[in-house]
């Protein structure tokens, strides 16, 4: 086994009754949660029993699924996990930093929540979604994105999986051009253009935000998701610029796989993370841990240093 990272899942991921067994059997876990609910009151309940429409908005998403994935990185770190990088889609890049020491678990949910409710009122302000594009070359996708104002190429997933964000009505013309290419266009349930120049106001609120952060040059690496290399003393930049910014996860995972990494642990809600780690670097190692029988099963094969599961 060579080198492991935690990877934090992003928005999308949420379902109900997240972490609230790792609440149940992990000290460190819980200790995440009760840090939020003193901050937020009702995340816990919106984690535990919200039901979809209410973990679909931003604004709940974003402060929920960080304290799932953070709850459940800690809890591996409590049974002896320790990686020697990590990274975080989208979202999941906040908890990411915050697991790194970059900001304190508490600067950590405040700015998610800031966060959550920016991006939130910028996607009200305008009739925009996201797509997933497949089966496709991220070439052509790009071409057909230029074909159509107002489609820009956003979150590059893995070998054949693009997602487009824009106004609706573009997307719609855009899903009758996938399907003639040999694509398949899936839409997504966001509720804006994400990562996309549609966040050029909320990119300029999380600038004033972040003025109040204390925020540090992270202890371990964190791939940054605008440029899929490595954090310096550009936090700040960074997580101004990611909102509006491609997710560049893809070559992300190619770079890591390039500096040793072999062994990858998704912390946080579902195994969309791992899917597109395995197309991306099939001889990798992928995990999950979002619940009491994906911790456990994970402490036990990395205590035998077993293979890919």
């Amino acid at each position: 086994m060579g080198k492991i990272a935690i990877v934090f899942s992003g928005q999308g991921a949420q379902y109900t009754g997240m972490g609230q067994e790792l609440y149940t059997v992990s000290p460190a876990a819980k200790a995440v949660f009760d840090m939020a609910e003193s901050i937020r009151p009702g995340t816990m309940e919106q984690c535990f029993s919200g039901d979809r429409e209410t973990l679909s908005l931003t604004v709940n998403t974003q402060p929920c699924v960080f304290c799932v994935d953070l709850a459940a990185a800690m809890a591996l770190v409590e049974a002896g996990v320790v990686p020697q990088a990590v990274a975080g889609f989208s979202l999941g890049e906040i908890p990411a930093l915050t697991y790194a020491g970059a900001l304190s678990p508490e600067e950590g949910f405040r700015f998610v929540c800031a966060r959550g409710e920016i991006m939130h009122r910028a996607a009200q302000a305008v009739n925009t979604g996201m797509a997933a594009v497949l089966k496709l070359p991220d070439q052509t996708v790009e071409a057909l994105c230029g074909e159509h104002g107002g489609l820009y190429p956003v979150n590059y997933n893995c070998p054949g999986q693009l997602v487009v964000a824009g106004e609706k009505s573009a997307l719609d013309a855009l899903r009758e051009s996938v399907r003639a290419a040999g694509g398949k266009f899936m839409p997504l349930n966001v509720s804006g253009g994400f990562h996309s120049p549609y966040m050029e106001e909320a990119s300029r609120a999380l600038e004033k935000v972040l003025s109040g952060f204390a925020v540090k040059e992270p202890m371990l690496p964190v791939y940054a998701n605008c440029t899929a290399s490595e954090y310096g003393a550009d936090v700040k930049d960074l997580l101004i610029d990611q909102v509006k910014s491609p997710v560049r996860w893809q070559r992300t995972i190619e770079n890591m796989v390039d500096a040793g990494f072999d062994t990858f642990i998704e912390a946080g809600p579902g195994k969309t993370l791992c899917g597109l780690i395995k197309k991306t670097a099939p001889a990798a190692a992928v995990y999950n841990v979002e619940n009491k029988e994906s911790l456990d099963s994970t402490i036990n094969v990395l205590s035998k240093g077993a293979g890919a599961c």
